[in-house]
């Protein structure tokens, strides 16, 4: 596996030339949809549209023949969200929430050929967790497969260029009349995975040498620190850099970390956060907070000497304050981000809000602010 940090001269350039020229045997067009099991669908639906602008697109449910659960799917730009909720108190949905409380179950990843993908993911090792099938319709067919990752969090492969439905053979167009309007959100631009200590290069390895995934940056608990907790961070990305997996474990620190948090309360690895990308980070994070959404607090003396650490930008500082919106700077330009607080009762999933200006990297200048307004937060839940 390389690590791309390693390559004299590192930039992205650099990488993207790599990329280019690597031999891909696992090619993904980019996120197909991410799947939640949540408590109530109907419900979820109607905080996702609320709350982050998402709108109707499909559903299966009784009314479509389903008799074990019901599916709301939400769209927003490139981004598609599934919200489950099971009818059986015994199935394994069921079990997933009992355990884990509403979280993402399915990360599904759009390929060319989903038979292909299965069989070059499980003979480097992938356990099974959906034998490859073919679902039609009268709009076409759909072809799947599906591999377990950490915890209970699974990979599904979907080929879909012989499908011309709403979403997938089964579900039928969603029309509640509820359109609240968009937050601006554009596409995901990362999911983080949070794993047990000394599992990190277990999944890293695993990213690499299963999917073909390269290691693009490692951050460890000297970068990702403060006086009290650490954590340590290897951030995988497929051949064309449009998945980024960054895979995060605890470092030993004198107090329980935000990823010990996690495990705890999530009860085993999963996924952490979602960042999701917009072109106007102002306008997303007006409208969110317009409609209720809770974002991490930022120090306002961050602001003090942020000018001084990333230059020149096109933003209003002063706008940047009211909102309580990061900035960091690398050798492609500079990223805007924040991150909203747990979005369910449990400690557990968030998002983050990233519009990039240029720069390739994750916030690692902001690593410090972020973490300090985390473990404030645990503060405040008795859990640091």
């Amino acid at each position: 596996m390389t690590d791309l940090t390693k390559v004299e001269n590192f930039n992205y350039s650099s990488t993207q030339k790599i990329f280019e020229q690597a031999q891909d045997f696992l090619p993904i067009n980019g996120t197909d949809y991410v799947e939640l099991y949540v408590g109530n669908a109907k419900q979820a639906a109607h905080y996702y549209k609320t709350a982050l602008g998402f709108k109707d697109l499909a559903y299966a449910g009784l009314e479509t023949g389903l008799r074990d659960r019901t599916s709301y799917v939400l769209q927003q730009g490139k981004i598609r969200i599934v919200l489950t909720t099971p009818f059986d108190p015994e199935s394994d949905i069921a079990n997933h929430l009992r355990m884990h409380g509403d979280g993402v179950k399915v990360i599904a990843l759009w390929v060319d050929d989903a038979y292909d993908a299965f069989d070059q993911t499980t003979k480097r090792g992938a356990v099974a967790y959906m034998q490859p099938k073919t679902i039609e319709d009268a709009n076409g067919k759909v072809r799947m497969s599906g591999i377990h990752t950490y915890g209970d969090t699974v990979h599904v492969f979907v080929e879909r260029k012989d499908y011309n439905g709403i979403f997938l053979p089964g579900y039928e167009k969603l029309e509640t009349g509820y359109e609240p309007g968009t937050c601006g959100l554009k596409y995901i631009d990362h999911m983080v995975g949070n794993v047990e200590m000394g599992s990190m290069n277990k999944w890293s390895d695993f990213y690499g040498n299963v999917m073909g995934f390269f290691n693009l940056v490692t951050f460890d608990d000297k970068d990702i620190s403060t006086d009290y907790t650490a954590l340590m961070s290897k951030v995988m990305t497929n051949g064309n850099g449009y998945i980024k997996f960054p895979i995060n474990e605890p470092a030993i620190g004198k107090k329980k970390s935000q990823v010990e948090e996690y495990l705890d309360f999530y009860r085993g690895p999963g996924c952490q956060h979602i960042a999701v990308a917009t072109d106007d980070i102002v306008f997303t994070i007006s409208e969110m907070r317009k409609r209720g959404v809770e974002f991490l607090y930022v120090p306002g003396t961050y602001y003090d000497t942020v000018g001084d650490r990333v230059g020149v930008i096109a933003e209003d500082l002063n706008e940047l304050k009211k909102w309580g919106i990061m900035v960091d700077r690398d050798e492609e330009g500079y990223l805007l981000q924040i991150f909203t607080k747990p979005v369910e009762d449990r400690p557990t999933l968030f998002f983050e809000i990233i519009q990039r200006k240029g720069a390739k990297s994750f916030g690692k200048g902001n690593f410090q602010a972020l973490f300090e307004s985390i473990e404030a937060e645990q503060a405040r839940r008795g859990t640091l």
